[in-house]
């Protein structure tokens, strides 16, 4: 594959977010990533200035791809319940198909991340983060609702949207993908996490 190929960078960032996931990313080299996609050093860094830089495109591309299957969630409309646990269904099969973006962003929100920064990687991570806080404030407004409509019991929604969160990313120490494990059994995985996390928040009727 030549360097121009639109889908090199792309190879790179899914095989750096398995790299990563896998080994740490202190532990990983650009070399190791070059070996890894099959190609050389060089092409690697025709694409990124830096490996941090392949991290802050996991990161974005992570978290877009993210917002952009739960949002589709909450405009299906229903109770406060009924989207949060559809919320909750598709960040899940998210987490659990792409689950090398959900670890390397778990290490930098967790602060595994050693490199000294430059000012325009500080700007780009704090823009990521800010990002992460939005679709979490989303869930936190949603679990509002859902107190409002009485489909949701919870004495204070934010808190209730924080430890709803940690639970469905907690998932990411456990969880790891089957091989030929099939589309449905991912979606009936989900499923059942997510009638664990969310049955306690159902409002008694």
């Amino acid at each position: 594959m030549s360097a121009d190929t639109p889908d090199m960078r792309s190879v790179i960032i899914e095989t750096a977010a398995d790299a990563f996931a896998a080994d740490g990313y202190a532990a990983t080299t650009i070399d190791d990533l070059a070996d890894r996609v099959g190609a050389t050093k060089g092409l690697v860094y025709y694409h990124f200035r830096s490996k941090f830089d392949i991290y802050l495109a996991i990161f974005e591309q992570g978290m877009s791809r993210l917002r952009a299957e739960v949002d589709g969630e909450v405009a299906a409309g229903g109770t406060g319940l009924v989207k949060l646990a559809a919320m909750s269904r598709a960040h899940l099969i998210n987490l659990m198909t792409h689950l090398g973006h959900h670890h390397a962003i778990h290490q930098g929100v967790r602060g595994q991340m050693s490199s000294a920064l430059k000012p325009r990687q500080q700007q780009a991570l704090v823009e990521l983060n800010a990002l992460r806080l939005d679709y979490e404030k989303l869930f936190e407004q949603v679990m509002i609702e859902g107190v409002a409509d009485g489909s949701i019991r919870a004495s204070s929604p934010r808190m209730a949207a924080k430890v709803l969160l940690s639970s469905l990313n907690g998932i990411d120490l456990w969880y790891r993908r089957r091989e030929g494990q099939s589309v449905a059994e991912t979606e009936a995985l989900a499923d059942e996490i997510v009638e664990l996390l969310i049955g306690g928040l159902r409002a008694a009727h």
